[in-house]
Formats: C-alpha cells, sequence, structure tokens
C-alpha cells in the first residue's frame, strides 16, 4: 500500500489538475493586467493633464520628518531650522472674517443662502449652461461679492509677509475674490485655480475688459453688454465644466518638487483636481492644515488616488509622517503661528499700513466718483 502522496496519478486526474492550473494561472494573469491598466491609465492621464506627483519622482520610504508632529512642534523646527520653499494653499476659509461667506457652512454658507435668486439648484449660478440662458442672477449675487467691498484678512497678509520674507514660492487659491492681490500678493506668484473678477471677456467675440469697467456696470445694476458685439461679458471666473487656467497645469510640476512646507488654509479639499495637490507635494515636505475641521483624507475610490495614487492627509494615520493640523479659524491659526515665530509686530504693522492704504483709496474714489455725478 502507498500514501496518497505517493499514489500514481492517472491521465483524468493530470487533465484535472492542468486546468485547475490554468485557470489560476489566468486569474492571476488577469488580475496583474487589471492592476497593470490602472496603473498605465493613471499614468498617462497625470502625464497628458502635466500633473505628475512628486511621489513618483521620490519614491522612499521615509520616517517622520520632525520628531514632533504636532503645531508646536513645527513651529521649533521652524524656528530652529527654517523653511526655503512655502506653498500657501486656500480655500474661502480664509476670507470669511472679512465678511464674504463660504460655500458649504451649514445655514451661513453661500450655497445655503441662494433661495432669493429662484435658482433651480443652488450650483446653477455657477453653471455655464444657466448662466447664458439666465445672467442676472450671477451678476446680481456679484454685486454682494464684488472685490473692492471687502478688506483683505489677516491670512491674506500672512501670505504676503511670506513674500516680503523670501520664502513664498507660490500661492494656490480657490477664491475668486481677489483679496489676495487687493493684499498686495504679486501676479507671478498666484494660481487662481478657479478664476478671478480681476479680469473679463465678453462671450461674442472675446473682448477683454478691465475690472473698473465691470464694477461699474455691476454697481449701476447694468447687464454686462459688449461695447462691440452686444454679448454679456462674463468675469474670468471658472464655472462648473470650463477649464481650469493655464497656471494651474504648467507650475505644480515645478512648484511642488522644490516645496519643503506646505500651507492649507481654509478649504473643505472636496473640489477637484484643486484639492489633489496636497499629494503633489514631495514626501520631504512638511504639510500644515488650518482649517475649522481635519479635511483631506483620501479614499482608494476617490478621483485624486485614482489619477494621482496619493493617500491625501494622514494626521490621525499610525504612517502618518509629515501632515500636522492647527484646528481653529484660519486667523487664528495664522496669529498662533506669527506668534511663535516672533512675527506679530511685523504683521500687526503691515495689515495697519495696508487698511490705511486702502482706506485713503477709497476715499479718494468716492470722491471722484461725486464729482462725475455732478458733473454729469
Amino acid at each position: 500500500m502507498c500514501d496518497d502522496k505517493d499514489k500514481p496519478t492517472t491521465s483524468k486526474e493530470k487533465s484535472k489538475n492542468n486546468e485547475e492550473s490554468n485557470q489560476e494561472t489566468e486569474e492571476t494573469v488577469n488580475t496583474e493586467e487589471e492592476d497593470s491598466t490602472m496603473e498605465a491609465m493613471r499614468k498617462f492621464f497625470a502625464q497628458n493633464l502635466n500633473l505628475n506627483t512628486s511621489q513618483d519622482e521620490d519614491d522612499c520610504t521615509a520616517g517622520k520628518l520632525i520628531d514632533d508632529l504636532s503645531f508646536e512642534g513645527l513651529c521649533e523646527h521652524w524656528k530652529t531650522k527654517g523653511f526655503k520653499n512655502i506653498i500657501t494653499m486656500v480655500g474661502a476659509g480664509i476670507s470669511t472674517s472679512a465678511g464674504i461667506p463660504d460655500f458649504r457652512s451649514p445655514g451661513s454658507g453661500l450655497y445655503d443662502n441662494l433661495q432669493k435668486y429662484n435658482l433651480p439648484h443652488p450650483s446653477a449660478i455657477f453653471e455655464s449652461h444657466y448662466f447664458e440662458q439666465n445672467p442676472k442672477p450671477f451678476f446680481a449675487l456679484a454685486k454682494e461679492l464684488y472685490p473692492g467691498s471687502f478688506n483683505p484678512t489677516p491670512s491674506h497678509y500672512f501670505v504676503r509677509l511670506l513674500h516680503e520674507k523670501g520664502l513664498l514660492l507660490r500661492h494656490y487659491t480657490q477664491n475668486i475674490d481677489t483679496l489676495e492681490r487687493v493684499a498686495g500678493v504679486p501676479d507671478e506668484k498666484l494660481v487662481e485655480a478657479h478664476g478671478t473678477f480681476y479680469t473679463n471677456h465678453c462671450m461674442g467675440c472675446d473682448m477683454h475688459y478691465s475690472m473698473e469697467w465691470m464694477k461699474d456696470q455691476i454697481f449701476s445694476d447694468k447687464l454686462p453688454t459688449c461695447t462691440n458685439c452686444k454679448s454679456v461679458v462674463k468675469p474670468d471666473i471658472v464655472f462648473f465644466g470650463e477649464n481650469l487656467p493655464d497656471k494651474f497645469y504648467t507650475l505644480p510640476g515645478k512648484d511642488f518638487n522644490k516645496c519643503d512646507l506646505l500651507i492649507i488654509m481654509g478649504t473643505s479639499l472636496e473640489v477637484q483636481p484643486f484639492a489633489s495637490l496636497v499629494d503633489r507635494a514631495g514626501r520631504r515636505c512638511l504639510r500644515l492644515l488650518i482649517n475649522r475641521t481635519k479635511v483631506g483624507g483620501n479614499d482608494h475610490g476617490g478621483l485624486g488616488y485614482w489619477f494621482f495614487g496619493g493617500p491625501g492627509l494622514m494626521f490621525d494615520s499610525p504612517n502618518n509622517t509629515r501632515d500636522i493640523a492647527y484646528v481653529g479659524d484660519c486667523d487664528d491659526g495664522v496669529w498662533a503661528l506669527v506668534g511663535s515665530l516672533g512675527w506679530t509686530d511685523e504683521l500687526s504693522h503691515l495689515i495697519k499700513t495696508e487698511n490705511e492704504r486702502l482706506a485713503k483709496e477709497n476715499a479718494v474714489q468716492r470722491q471722484r466718483k461725486e464729482k462725475d455725478k455732478q458733473s454729469s
């Protein structure tokens, strides 16, 4: 008698074993092909959109970048070792203390307060198709939010201070309020990902119009109409379905490879592709979030993960090597940061000086308008 393992194998059994082995091989090959295809597609889209991640170029296993991944630990590291290339990445939360509502805060957010415009749904006010049919609600809202009606916040002036100290590599913003420009952040440092009221163009003949021209039209309760072809003139803000500015696609590949500190302020990190910028930072870059809630985690089904292969922000993960959160209002986080760095007096002086300048400029503009009215 022989054991089962020593029993001769019949031709029928050999055939069955071969079939099972072939089936397992096919399943393994199919899985590998699917993984390979998904990775190839991810790389194709990333490369063709010029959105390669720095992680692909810096594919190394990293330990904690600093021993203490806390706000205090970051401040101490900044004071002792410093940073050279800082990117700031912001949303509507940095403008709320100026009186401009954000989009999603329950009760006070913009989307919760658009009923008076009789929209089919809140986001319709930023949809091209709806704007072409009925532009009046957008311009009524624009009058409420228009640049020049609000002063920059301490968060905006913090970005200006980083620039003056030679530390600001680039400022990426979702905001259309132009408060970064008002605060004195130069154009070459700005990537206004969702466009801006700063420039305007005719939807018919593409003739360009200044911000001052558009403001006069809106505050006179006129529908801005092209002097050349009589079509509607639209501010150069990005509506749903429109392409983002060229800067958004050309600069991240250069910027995020150099960045050693990414400061994210006042954004839900829900809107793509802007939200996926957090994964562009190389693995040796610290990432600080200043926001009312912790945001930016990325599940494997998310668009950011599928395109860029990044896990998002990882504050509470045991694998966190570089992410730090300050939970609170943006201005409070900024004052805490500059206080720790010894910059409080500098920021306070900058805010005071700039607010006085803006007050004088606004007074001159009001006087000019009064004279124009009297002369007409």
